[in-house]
Parts: C-alpha cells; structure tokens; sequence
C-alpha cells in the first residue's frame, strides 16, 4: 500500500511563549522553535502500523519553505521511507484552498493508496483533509481513531463523535482520512534515526514542477484573507469562597439566586 502522509511545521507551543506582534498581522516568529504538528505526528505512526502490517511505502509531504526539511526529515527517522517538500515563493500566502491546491498537484505526480492528514494544524481549522478529498474526489473521513484494512480495495474507520459515541464506515480504497490523536502512541525518534536519514535525498518541487498556475495559489488566488491577530481582554476574576463545606454552600446558594441562576 502505498500511504502518503501531508504534514505541516509549526511552533512548539511546549517550547515558545506565542505573543502577537505589534500591528496584529501575525504572532512573534523571532526565535521560535519549530516542530511536526502534533495531531500529524500521529497520521505519520499510523501510517507506519500499516505498512507494517500490510507492506508498501510511506511518503511524507509538506507545504512551506527550506526550513520545512526539518519535519520531512524527522518523519523520516520516525519511519516514513520517502518526503518531498513543495515550496515556491508563489506559495506564500495561500489559504487554506491555496495549501490543498498544492497538494492536490503534488499527490497527481504519484500514485497513492491511502492520503492521511492530522485532524487540524496550528490555525485550528481543520480544513485541509476535506478540501484535499474534495479536489480529488476521494471518500473521506474526519476526526478517524480507528483504522483496519480489510483489502487492497476497502478500508474500515472509527470515527469520534460527539458524546463520545464512535461511528464506524467502510470506505472504498483510496481515500482520505484526517487523523484525531490519541489513535495511537508515537514512537522516539533516536539520534540514530536521524543520523540515518541526514543524508537521504529530499526532492523540492515549485510550480512549474507539479504544473500548478502560480495565481491560482498564494496571495493572488486566497479567498480569505486574515484581518487581525489579538489577545482578548480578560474578564473579571473568579471569585473564591472560603469557610467549611456547609457555609461555601449557602454562600453559593446566594450568589447563584442573586444573579438568578436559581429561584
């Protein structure tokens, strides 16, 4: 099988205290420290599992500059056989279309099985698995914790829903699946993992290489625009009862009837 897994480089927010820069166009990216998104991390180990499993190769792909080879890199050691960074100056600026229109081109260069991505990336939105499946018209699934492969043509995922029920679908093969964590336990990636793929070539295709039209991404072709970066004001501080059970209780009791929470 053969398994291509999307994955991005973002801040560390264990290792960097995020502050938004002065005009509010962006957050402070001056000595930041970078890593895998952790939510792709786990579509990365996942993939691994199943080529394990059932044989094949992984691919790693990520959208950005020279510095993405750093993730490409550390996936590899993790366990992934092959990366390819897709970086153009066009690139700069795309939305979240723009970042799926890229890999849409790149993924039609080679000839997948199975597409995962991470649930979501360091924007919250959660876009890109379903805009991905979309432009290549593939099945696909959100939020997956569950993966059994029953064939070379059909696939099985659990899916986390709300309540904390779980949904489970069959899926023709190749589709797209976005990847919640907790679907697994990483692996360390050792010293020796990553003395070993140092080396390894890692191809950068730009826009004429995956035969994309620069104005469809970037800038140029984003349909949203972000507006403004800001911290929101605090509210007012909690309030803290103090005395034995009993009197917390009747004091509570008051301030909920004062603010009519209760009657």
């Amino acid at each position: 099988m053969e398994i291509l897994v999307c994955i991005k480089r973002v801040p560390d927010t264990a290792e960097n205290e995020i502050e938004v820069n002065r005009d509010g166009s962006d957050i402070e990216r001056d000595d930041l420290v970078y890593s895998v998104n952790e939510w792709d991390n786990y579509a990365v180990e996942e993939a691994i599992q199943i080529r394990d499993k059932v044989g094949g190769s992984i691919t790693v792909v990520s959208v950005g500059d020279e510095d993405a080879e750093e993730v490409l890199r550390r996936e590899m050691a993790m366990g992934a056989d092959k990366g390819i960074l897709l970086s153009d100056n066009a690139f700069e600026g795309s939305d979240g279309e723009g970042v799926a229109t890229i890999l849409k081109a790149g993924i039609e260069k080679g000839n997948y099985d199975l597409i995962l991505t991470g649930a979501q990336a360091d924007d919250g939105a959660g876009q890109i698995g379903g805009m991905l499946a979309a432009m290549l018209d593939w099945p696909y699934a959100s939020l997956v914790n569950i993966i059994d492969i029953v064939d070379d043509k059909t696939i099985k995922v659990g899916r986390e829903i709300a309540g904390g029920n779980q949904e489970m679908n069959e899926m023709d093969l190749p589709c797209v699946l976005s990847i919640q964590t907790g679907i697994n336990e990483p692996r360390y990636v050792g010293i020796r993992g990553i003395r070993k793929v140092a080396s390894m070539e890692i191809p950068m295709l730009g826009v004429k290489d995956i035969e994309l039209l620069s104005e469809s991404v970037g800038k140029s072709g984003a349909k949203v625009k972000r507006l403004d970066y800001f911290v929101p004001e605090l509210g007012e501080g909690a309030e803290i009862l103090e005395g034995s059970t009993d009197e917390i209780i009747d004091k509570l009791t008051e301030l909920l009837k004062a603010k009519g929470g209760i009657k």
